[in-house]
């Protein structure tokens, strides 16, 4: 075994030290019974902070360094940068390190919320692109080539873009094209890879960002590998943005005392996948394919795979993430997504309109490809016979609202006086807050947005339908907070 930092964590905690510092359970000892539950013995006396012997996340040059340089080699990077604030804090220091305010940033209107919040954090000015939109699925696939190409010409001043590579549902764009044709502009190309931590250890997944040409990728090693939740890593190509940026940016906006455990996860994750990865992703990619020509046998549901690629915006698909639509049921996703949880104990990623989303990993066996098939054609048994709208006839009239017009920049917006407007009254208004549905956290009003009815329309038939409000101060979207005027 080589996992460097998860050792020295075991090696310390073994040691039995009187711990007369932080954290104040003192290694378990005054912790509540409750919490302790939750924990080994040594799990507990890990869970420490700033000892010499376990090295300093900001400044690494021990068993840190070490394993986020197994970690570079492993996912194909030049560097690694190993983070504890979720994909979130590497996507506000990819964005913190890589441009300055007053930048121009070319965004996918699809972006998570994290990327929102990024854009506040540095300043920069966001030039929302259109992805492609299926109206089959009803959902946002990649940003085509053509789409950059596009924004690039009507915005020269851009410095970078940021892609999202893959999807929430999988989808991957035809980033390496994209990947040249920026670095051609001389300009940066950053990836939310938070779905695309597993590209790199097998061939019939899409390539890795790093190996399509990113610069820098913020890729979620737990959401699909095996690190602990909260856990991620930032890889970095060698030339474009400089590792004291990187750095300092990671400093900033992570906790001077990070979780030796979390940390420790990212390494033996990293291991794990050295070690199996590639055979233990192999056998989830076969699952998976058979998993979906079993669900496609299913009357009243259907599942998408790699034979519905190849348009702009849609070069692959990760076979792993499985959108079942179930509209050939009456039901809307949001409802399947309760009659499964509550009736089989299954529980999806993320519903939507007319889909539920399953992810399969490499912990992922024919054990739960049985059980979740017995779920969905039960589900379908009882509700295909009656084929009566659940919702489901609204739901595949619903569209997308068209990319909105801007007023301001997210930060401008964030630190305006706000005024809070019925929703009725909101069009025309320029939105203060950030209003989605989560999962899968895509903003559909972002601060600085000017609010339109298409928008507003949108938001109601999305909140009629079961989807789950995040973000504005009433959830219940009876008021909209946006700027104050004058």
């Amino acid at each position: 075994m080589n996992a460097p930092l998860a050792q020295a964590v075991l090696s310390y905690a073994a040691q039995e030290i009187l711990p007369l510092h932080t954290p104040g359970h003192k290694g378990g000892r005054g912790a509540h019974p409750l919490l302790r539950s939750f924990f080994t013995d040594i799990g507990m006396s890990a869970d420490v902070s700033l000892t010499e012997e376990l090295d300093d996340l900001h400044a690494p040059t021990g068993c840190i360094r070490a394993a986020q340089e197994l970690a570079a080699q492993l996912y194909g990077a030049d560097a690694a940068y190993f983070m504890v604030n979720g994909t979130t804090g590497a996507i506000h220091a990819m964005l913190m390190a890589a441009l300055s305010p007053g930048d121009t940033l070319l965004v996918p209107r699809n972006a998570h919320r994290s990327i929102v919040g990024g854009l506040i954090l540095a300043g920069v000015r966001p030039v929302y692109m259109q992805p492609e939109i299926d109206l089959r699925l009803g959902i946002a696939m990649g940003v085509s080539l053509r789409e950059v190409q596009r924004a690039v010409h009507a915005h020269p001043e851009a410095r970078a873009a940021l892609l999202i590579y893959p999807t929430y549902y999988g989808v991957a764009t035809e980033l390496p094209q994209i990947a040249d044709f920026l670095h051609a502009q001389d300009m940066l190309v950053l990836v939310d890879g938070a779905h695309g931590a597993h590209f790199s250890f097998a061939q019939d997944l899409p390539p890795s960002a790093m190996e399509a040409g990113a610069d820098l990728s913020a890729e979620s090693t737990h959401k699909l590998l095996g690190s602990l939740t909260q856990t991620s890593v930032l890889l970095a190509r060698a030339g474009r943005v400089a590792p004291e940026r990187i750095r300092a940016a990671s400093a900033l906006l992570q906790t001077t005392s990070p979780n030796e455990v979390l940390l420790a996860s990212l390494d033996a994750a990293r291991l794990q996948m050295a070690e199996e990865g590639r055979e233990r992703l192999a056998a989830a990619i076969l699952l998976a394919q058979e998993l979906r020509r079993k669900i496609n046998e299913i009357p009243g549901l259907w599942s998408f795979g790699g034979e519905y690629m190849g348009a702009p915006g849609m070069a692959a698909l990760d076979p792993t993430k499985m959108t079942v639509q179930v509209m050939g049921l009456g039901l809307t996703g949001f409802a399947a997504e309760h009659v499964l949880r509550d009736a089989h104990r299954v529980a999806c990623e993320l519903s939507d309109a007319r889909n539920v989303l399953f992810l399969l990993s490499y912990a992922d066996g024919r054990r739960e490809m049985t059980r979740l098939l017995a779920a969905l054609r039960d589900m379908a048994g009882r509700y295909a016979p009656m084929c009566t709208s659940r919702g489901a006839e609204t739901a595949s009239f619903l569209r997308l609202p068209p990319l909105p017009q801007t007023a301001c920049t997210p930060r401008e917006a964030y630190f305006a006086r706000s005024t809070c407007v019925a929703v009725e009254c909101a069009a025309g208004h320029t939105a203060k807050e950030t209003i989605m549905f989560y999962p899968p956290g895509i903003p559909v009003l972002a601060p600085g947005d000017v609010i339109s009815e298409e928008t507003l329309s949108y938001l109601r038939a999305m909140q009629r339908l079961g989807a789950r409000v995040v973000g504005p101060a009433d959830p219940s979207l009876q008021t909209i907070q946006v700027i104050a005027e004058g």
